[in-house]
């Protein structure tokens, strides 16, 4: 073959090939999220840079400025309409900016604040070799015991690294609930799933037990990840595009042009039931819901309490979210089919987080117990597929979260000599050795239980009443006799604290520093102010509610 004649070829073979516009990004829109990934790349730059002795104020300084800048670009789209009337699609497709996405960014963005505070705490442990100690360990990389661990420790060394990876989990769950295409809603998972497998295995105190949570964290995690990319390349298959506005087309049988390569498969729909339940297990594997919730209590019990209090509060948002779009705008044609597999999903979860509660005698497996059941909670409103059901799921997340994250800040500072007391027995007493910090802790219980004047009843209310609007009355009743059962165990905690002796070598409660009182404090008044005065919360939620299509 001659050289012209391969010339000729490849030039032919080259002619169709179109010029690839370059995308258009509205940077405007997607702030909040540029923001935070941004400070978690100057985060690490810090790490690189930085003298060792500063770098604790220096990562503080960067993290809660730039939630905060996030939170006030959150605020000024919600306020440019938004959320409402200029709801639309942001980077060529791949993230929605309306009323859900922004109500929830919100929520995760306050909360990471909360979060960074209880990260930063360095009053809790008693000095060591004359330095302030944290939660973390002080050279992560090193083996529980080891000598070089022994030596870290003695240097004073402490792990800033948190803050990056704290910043890099909320940047991925920013994109998380506004995902609008399945493979960015697989990207965002990644980017807030890595980041939470590493801050549970850090834990200053309990190595070997924090690091086996991040293990059986991740290796579940991978798994939950796996399906969800399989139904999502499912997905595809059947609808020809990974866009969720394109699969509802197809599902609903609208759609105008079908991709001649993708035309045996399209519409094919054992490809899309299969396909829509892998990425739902993998979306309620987030949310820990049964029968998904095996990693729940362990990985809550060994990681770093800071870490699972911020995990508890922002990944059920992030996932909730999700799931609300994946559900209401992708696969509202296939109604009939998730709906009665949804509602056996809740009242598995209610029952099975509330009974399994009750036997739990460590405070953070019970506060995980607790949360299953919450998810449960939570799915009675997703189920009620109506613009209600939206407002109350959102109104509960925001809710839930203050409360978690506050009860979890708790429990870091009941102490004895090895770190956190989290048995209960160790519990007995509290509310006459420490007063105010039992009554505190007594506001979360009864918030979680649900007891009217919280933001619990608000929420619980709310999600309960849009289900029995929506026709889940059956779910209602197994709602109402789970939070009777959760209320005994809750209840039994303060009785512990309040009506036992204590114990003459029970723990202490350490004083912490204005950091952790904070973000108690901010815990309390949300928990006072949702259940007293919701109106202006459950208003807003209304207004959050509608989606993008």
């Amino acid at each position: 073959m001659s050289a012209t004649a391969v010339h000729s070829l490849w030039t032919t073979a080259a002619d169709p090939i179109q010029k690839i516009d370059a995308p258009n990004i509205e940077y405007g829109q997607l702030s909040p999220t540029l923001i935070v990934i941004g400070a978690a790349v100057v985060g690490i730059l810090v790490e690189a840079f930085v003298p060792r002795r500063s770098r604790y104020y220096a990562q503080i300084f960067v993290s809660v400025v730039a939630l905060a800048a996030a939170f006030a670009a959150v605020v000024g789209l919600a306020a440019s309409g938004y959320g409402t009337t200029k709801a639309g699609i942001a980077a060529m497709g791949a993230v929605a900016v309306d009323g859900p996405a922004l109500f929830l960014q919100g929520i995760i963005l306050l909360v990471g604040v909360l979060g960074v505070f209880t990260f930063a705490e360095r009053r809790l442990d008693p000095v060591a070799h004359g330095n302030r100690v944290d939660s973390f360990a002080a050279q992560a990389a090193s083996v529980p015991g080891s000598d070089s661990e022994k030596a870290a420790v003695k240097a004073g060394f402490t792990t800033t690294e948190v803050f990056p990876l704290l910043l890099f989990a909320i940047g991925g769950m920013l994109v998380f609930p506004a995902a609008n295409d399945l493979l960015t809603l697989f990207i965002a998972l990644e980017v807030f799933s890595l980041p939470l497998y590493l801050l549970c295995a850090v834990a200053r105190r309990k190595r070997i037990m924090s690091q086996e949570a991040a293990v059986k964290y991740f290796l579940l995690g991978a798994f939950a990840s796996a399906f969800t990319l399989f139904g999502i390349a499912l997905l595809y298959g059947y609808a020809g595009s990974v866009s969720y506005a394109t699969i509802a087309q197809v599902v609903d049988g609208t759609v105008q042009s079908v991709n001649p390569a993708l035309a045996d498969t399209m519409g094919n729909d054992a490809l899309l039931l299969i396909g829509a339940a892998m990425v739902v297990m993998g979306l309620l594997f987030k949310v820990g819901a049964v029968p998904f919730h095996m990693w729940t209590p362990d990985v809550y019990q060994g990681a770093p309490t800071p870490v699972t209090g911020f995990m508890a509060a922002a990944t059920k948002v992030a996932a909730f979210g999700a799931l609300l779009r994946l559900l209401y705008v992708v696969l509202p044609g296939l109604r009939w089919d998730w709906r009665p597999v949804m509602m056996g999903v809740a009242v598995v979860t209610m029952l099975g987080g509330a009974i399994v509660a009750i036997t739990q005698t460590d405070i953070k497996r019970l506060l995980a117990y607790s949360s299953i059941a919450h998810a449960g909670f939570i799915l009675a409103g997703v189920i009620a597929t109506t613009p209600d059901g939206v407002s109350s799921v959102l109104f509960y997340l925001g809710a839930y979260s203050f409360v978690t994250i506050g009860a979890f800040a708790v429990v870091t500072l009941v102490r004895d000599a090895g770190g956190e007391a989290t048995h209960l027995s160790k519990w007995a007493g509290l509310g006459r050795r420490s007063p105010l910090v039992a009554a505190v802790f007594a506001v979360f219980l009864l918030a979680f239980a649900g007891i009217p004047l919280t933001s619990g009843f608000a929420g619980k209310f709310a999600v309960f009443k849009a289900a029995a609007e929506g026709g889940a009355g059956a779910l209602v009743v197994v709602g109402v006799i789970s939070s009777a059962i959760a209320a005994f165990f809750y209840i039994r905690v303060i009785v512990l604290m309040f009506f036992s002796e204590p114990r003459p070598d029970g723990p202490t409660v350490a004083v912490p520093s204005p950091l952790t009182m904070t973000a108690i404090a901010v815990g309390v008044a949300v928990t006072l102010v949702l259940g007293v005065a919701p109106q202006y919360f459950l208003d807003l939620a209304g207004q959050s509610g509608v989606f993008v299509r």
